[in-house]
């Protein structure tokens, strides 16, 4: 296992969005120079980052880029349910993109964004392990379990060090039942991704969650590598009424929510 013990030039894709706008302010002072990629431009830069209006589908543009980082923080991609073709289009092949290019430049660390919804079909009773199989809720998670796959191969056959952080719900504070289990607190979050860029591994998978009370998720693989959360959604538990909708994905999980996002499907279900 080896260290990224001094990380100092660094990329992060998705720095438009709002995990990459938190650890634009709470992280990217850690580095010296940050190069931030969107396909929306980045403002309002700090001394230290430079922004690079760029799709993660642009292979040869990416491998450009990259040159001479240590590292590439990969948040870009579509964040929810989306038709399947699309999903592909962006999260698959442009989550390709990243890892090649990545080997193509010579940067040794990938950490990638994966999402609780790789095993949201899993009930609530059961407290999930990352080495369990995957149960995606739809074609998202599809995505993510794929792109978690594709690390571990770049591991395995190209000496890549990969971390997978399989993001819970990232707010404020939590809003609904099912976030009393799966919430991501701001100040996790960046305890998380800190974790991801400075630990010792080669690959890991692991959930980037808060340390809820009732939280569905195993924290032993992020300890491992110096994840250790603070926040618990319990201490918001008060203003929350409910139970969450079964499996762990609750309404992601539903056949609608999936087929309403595709563009080739008429109907939930076939005709008799």
């Amino acid at each position: 296992m080896t260290t990224t013990s001094n990380p100092r030039r660094w990329a992060m894709t998705g720095a438009a969005g709002s995990i990459g706008r938190h650890l634009r302010a709470s992280l990217g002072h850690d580095f010296d120079d940050l190069l931030l990629i969107d396909i929306a431009p980045v403002e309002d830069l700090a001394d230290h980052e430079r922004s690079l209006t760029l799709d993660v589908r642009d292979l040869d543009a990416l491998r450009e880029a990259l040159q001479g980082l240590d590292g590439i923080i990969h948040l870009g991609g579509l964040a929810d349910e989306a038709d399947f073709h699309d999903l592909i289009d962006v999260n698959v092949v442009g989550t390709f993109h990243v890892f090649e290019a990545a080997r193509l430049a010579g940067v040794p660390r990938v950490v990638y964004a994966s999402s609780n919804r790789a095993t949201g079909f899993y009930p609530t009773d059961h407290l999930v392990d990352p080495s369990e199989p995957f149960r995606p809720d739809g074609f998202y998670g599809v995505t993510k379990a794929a792109t978690e796959a594709m690390g571990r191969l770049y591991v395995d056959k190209f000496g890549l060090e990969v971390s997978c952080l399989r993001i819970g719900s990232f707010e404020k504070a939590p809003t609904t039942p099912r976030e009393l289990h799966t919430w991501l607190s701001p100040r996790d979050c960046t305890a998380a991704f800190k974790a991801a860029v400075e630990g010792s591994y080669t690959f890991t998978s692991f959930y980037a969650v808060s340390a809820n009370s009732e939280g569905w998720w195993s924290l032993d693989a992020g300890r491992a590598i110096g994840f250790e959360p603070q926040d618990d959604a319990a201490a918001h538990s008060s203003s929350i009424v409910g139970r969450p909708l079964e499996p762990q994905g609750g309404w992601f999980a539903s056949k609608e929510f999936t087929l309403a996002k595709q563009r080739h499907v008429l109907e939930a279900d076939p005709q008799p």
